[in-house]
């Protein structure tokens, strides 16, 4: 999606099956925005020179199957860069293409589990709590694939090779706990949930209920942000010990527990408004895109009727677009062929044989 967003040519090889299967209509996957989809079954005779021809014009391959099954398909890296030396190969897995995991079933909360990300999230004397599928499946997977493609293609650029990317989910879960290695190697950081500065062991930094039973996100760590939050809320240094006596937090917690609970969430927001007190109002995803900041930003756009998260980063020679609405699998089978060289008729026999299918024609 990041790369389709910052303008490049995405074609998504579909299963045939996909247009059958029950759960989430296809053309509201966000994901899967500003790319053409053509639908082949990979296990069928003739199936891999498909998708090679669309390797011989291709930048970048990208498949996520378990290590070794792009093999077995006639797809897998060695051939793919024997045709077209200049291909970047991006692999997804969760566990990497070697290691005693490597050929296990996972989901993001088991890489994060692995990866040591999951066990610091959490409050204390609680039990840790995944942060949705965002670590592993967005920020250590997906984005950490579209870093490292467009490396290898600067690289390609540069030297006229391609290479493999092995992007394992585990390892860029990891990768986003580097800070926290750090900490512990400095002795600022406590191997307890719920006991830290940035994991709400800290009264100023954490989420507080509102009067409304809303809540308020408070992230004021540095000193002067500190006291212009007690400023707002009616508090002094006074009346608090001070800000890093760790010992002292529960009870400054509760002190500011009781306090949030006093107004709504929109009260403190008007009050904090043109304020470095760092706080901020927790909106759910429908409303976050009525925020003001996020309207006038346009941080959400709308298209073919669907609110969603605009295109980022922003470029100031080449800005992203929205390209193509999600598409039905399968729904650019023949124009793609058509593309790579096949005839009509040529199609019709792919299609005949079960190779190739257009779900999204009947």
């Amino acid at each position: 999606m990041m790369l389709a967003d910052a303008g490049a040519e995405v074609v998504r090889v579909d299963r045939p099956q996909q247009a059958t299967q029950g759960g989430l209509d296809p053309t509201l996957d966000l994901l899967n925005r500003g790319r053409r989809s053509i639908a082949v079954d990979l296990k069928a005779p003739g199936a891999s020179e498909v998708v090679l021809k669309l390797v011989d014009r291709a930048d970048v391959l990208i498949e996520g199957f378990r290590p070794g099954v792009a093999e077995r398909l006639g797809i897998g890296p060695e051939v793919c860069l024997e045709r077209n030396p200049r291909l970047v190969y991006g692999r997804m897995t969760g566990y990497g293409q070697d290691g005693p995991l490597s050929r296990s079933a996972g989901h993001d909360i088991d890489y994060i589990a692995l990866a040591g990300a999951l066990y610091p999230i959490g409050r204390a004397g609680e039990i840790p709590v995944p942060p949705l599928n965002f670590v592993a499946d967005f920020g250590g997977g997906g984005m950490l694939m579209a870093f490292g493609i467009v490396s290898a293609l600067l690289s390609a650029a540069r030297t006229g090779e391609g290479q493999v990317v092995d992007a394992a989910m585990v390892d860029g879960a990891a990768l986003l706990t580097t800070m926290l290695h750090g900490l512990y190697a400095g002795g600022m950081w406590r191997d307890e949930r719920g006991s830290n500065l940035l994991d709400t062991g800290a009264p100023f930094y954490e989420v507080y209920e509102t009067k409304d039973e809303q809540f308020i996100a408070v992230g004021a760590l540095e000193p002067q942000f500190y006291e212009e939050l007690l400023s707002i809320i009616g508090l002094s240094s006074e009346d608090l010990p001070p800000q890093g006596d760790m010992d002292s937090w529960p009870r400054m917690k509760q002190m500011l527990a009781e306090v949030f609970k006093t107004k709504s969430r929109d009260e403190w927001c008007s009050l904090s408004a043109d304020r470095d007190a760092c706080i901020a109002p927790v909106l759910s995803p429908l409303e976050a895109p009525r925020h003001p900041h996020n309207q006038a930003r346009g941080t959400y756009v709308q298209k073919d009727g669907l609110i969603q998260p605009a295109p980022a980063p922003r470029f100031s020679s080449t800005p992203s677009t929205l390209g193509l609405p999600p598409p039905a699998p399968g729904e650019h089978t023949e124009d793609i062929l058509l593309e790579v060289g096949y005839s009509r008729s040529e199609i019709e026999e792919l299609r005949s044989k079960g190779v190739v299918s257009f779900p999204a024609l009947g």
